[in-house]
């Protein structure tokens, strides 16, 4: 059959979808959808404007449909949202065996392996590619180095990028990701540097994207900043690299320079709108929040489930709680966002702090989630519980986590100081005992600082491995001195039941938590007039709280410390979180 280029033609240039549904009959009617070539721009046109129903029903019409049939109703699929389908298809396409995978059949079905964190699938096909010969090819290898990544097994995807006799620029933006989306920014950082030395390509937006989340997670300021010069130089101030921008400023604590790059931008669209929320609400500003979800919605612009997290979250740390539940209830009636069980814990947090233990409580129960979100929701209620002394609902909160395996350390310690608040000791010798038992050990407190892109580690209690130890130390015990002449007294009793779950040890309480440390080799590094940033691995806690306000007023400097949960900034005897964290 000769190939008729009119329907062809028409297809390739229909940009409407009633055009595309006008010429379906006439394609029928005429017998050209038995032809593979006419069939093949149907079925695509079909997938151009996301019809995966229409272009599935024109594929059970070919009589024989081809790899390339097969491959584009897969990946069709894929991009609709259902990769399951599209993997399911691609196990009846070789259970047939009438047409043979070619690489981007493989290259669909690896993604869609990605996009489900289905390892065990993606590592059968892997291995049926690797026999198949096609693992040379560097659409194979990049989908595979993202689908290992996807899957959190960071060796497998390395030891993919390692063997590919090609890579380009997609290969390594797909390595570096997966190491910074494994919490291995120093490795990410460290292979953007190869990249720049060794390779004749430029960074894609989707690198510089990768290396400015790693940036934001280390708190590693100086790196970003040179990164976002790359940026402007290169034009790829987009709104995927302009959201992490954003985010990246805000987590190394400089909210302001969050604000500028996201006021630069021309039309911003729900990703840097939705970072800046998320900055503002861990900043403290609560009310910014806000009046930037209230903007966003005035022009127009639809959010998000993250979005939706953002606004819940900047309630929740600022005490808004009537707003915060008015969101949550209108979500889905204004916005078409049905509350998943991240906003049910959101709301959880929200009640706890302000009191509200037992709606908290009742919400929680009655909340369906998985593990991990059930972990989060149920150590958020221990943690609220604990601080507003309800033993009965943190010991039940406590006993949730560890029937949903989370073996915890940082469980434990919480349930062993709420009952050391209560006074029953038996309670927590036996939380320690169990916890020696199975080997369980907290995580120790860390704390470190940048100075001209160098980090400076900390850690509680730990003398051995602190620079300039004698003159941290001597600081330490003059400021100490200073605040005890203002009432200040160290190592309260207050601080050790009000902390969260991660507090350190009682011996390194007394100036010797891993933020104080941290912000003393600040003070005597740091030129007078910057703002000297902590970054932290637990939350802090309530003494370090109120010697670091003191200690502002002391020394007239400003402080940023990001917490596990917030930053603090303090500023003249006070800090941003208005004590409310």
């Amino acid at each position: 059959m000769n190939l008729p280029p009119i329907f062809v033609q028409k297809l390739q240039h229909s940009n409407h979808l009633n055009s595309v549904l006008a010429l379906h009959p006439n394609i029928l009617k005429s017998g050209y959808l038995s032809d593979q070539f006419t069939a093949n721009h149907l079925l695509f046109s079909y997938l151009k404007f996301h019809k995966i129903k229409h272009a599935h029903q024109v594929f059970k019409e070919m009589p024989s449909p081809n790899v390339v049939s097969w491959t584009s109703l897969i990946a069709g699929y894929i991009e609709c949202g259902a990769p399951e389908k599209g993997l399911h298809l691609f196990e009846t396409m070789c259970r047939r065996s009438i047409v043979v995978p070619n690489s981007f059949t493989y290259s669909a079905v690896v993604n869609a392996c990605s996009f489900l964190a289905d390892i065990q699938s993606g590592e059968k096909i892997h291995a049926r590619i690797e026999r198949l010969g096609y693992q040379s090819c560097v659409v194979i290898g990049t989908a595979l180095v993202n689908m290992y990544g996807k899957s959190n097994d960071v060796a497998k995807a390395r030891r993919v990028f390692d063997t590919m006799p090609y890579r380009n620029v997609v290969s390594w933006s797909s390595v570096i990701s997966v190491y910074a989306q494994n919490a291995l920014g120093n490795v990410a950082i460290g292979l953007f540097g190869e990249f720049i030395r060794t390779v004749s390509e430029l960074p894609n937006e989707f690198m510089f994207s990768s290396i400015i989340s790693a940036c934001a997670s280390l708190g590693r300021l100086g790196t970003g900043r040179v990164v976002h010069g790359a940026v402007i130089r290169l034009g790829y101030a987009n709104d995927v690299v302009a959201g992490a921008l954003v985010d990246m400023y805000a987590k190394c604590g400089c909210i302001g320079y969050s604000d500028k790059v996201f006021r630069r931008i021309g039309k911003p669209c729900v990703i840097p709108y939705t970072s800046m929320i998320v900055a503002s609400a861990k900043h403290g500003l609560g009310k910014l929040s806000l009046e930037l979800f209230k903007e966003m919605l005035e022009k127009g612009i639809r959010p998000n489930n993250v979005t939706m997290i953002g606004v819940l979250y900047a309630c929740s740390h600022s005490g808004l709680v009537d707003t915060g539940l008015d969101h949550l209830n209108s979500m889905e009636a204004k916005h078409g966002i049905e509350p998943n069980a991240k906003h049910y814990t959101c709301i959880v947090d929200m009640l706890g702090r302000v009191g509200r233990v037992d709606e908290a409580y009742n919400l929680a129960k009655n909340t369906p989630m998985d593990t991990n979100d059930a972990t989060l929701l149920w150590a958020s209620l221990l943690s609220a519980s604990r601080i507003h002394s309800r033993l009965d609902i943190a010991i039940e909160a406590g006993q949730r986590l560890i029937e949903l395996n989370q073996q915890l350390a940082s469980v434990y310690v919480t349930m062993s100081n709420t009952f050391a608040s209560a006074g029953e000791w038996e309670s927590v010798h036996g939380l320690r005992r169990s916890m020696k038992q199975q080997g369980l050990q907290k995580e120790p407190g860390c704390s470190w600082v940048e100075i001209k892109d160098r980090s400076y580690v900390f850690y509680a209690g730990d003398l051995s491995r602190c620079e300039r130890v004698s003159e941290v130390m001597s600081l330490l015990r003059e400021l100490e001195m200073r605040m005890k002449e203002r009432g200040h007294v160290s190592g309260s009793n207050k601080g050790l039941v009000f902390v969260d779950v991660e507090e350190e040890d009682k011996e390194a309480i007394v100036g010797l938590h891993s933020e104080k440390l941290a912000l003393a080799f600040g003070l005597i590094s740091i030129p007078k007039g910057m703002t000297i940033r902590v970054m932290k691995n637990l939350r802090m806690c309530f003494n370090c709280h109120e010697a670091f306000k003191m200690i502002s007023e002391i020394v007239d400097r400003d402080f940023v410390v990001r917490d596990l949960n917030r930053f603090h900034h303090f500023k003249n005897g006070s800090c941003t979180c208005g004590d409310f964290w």
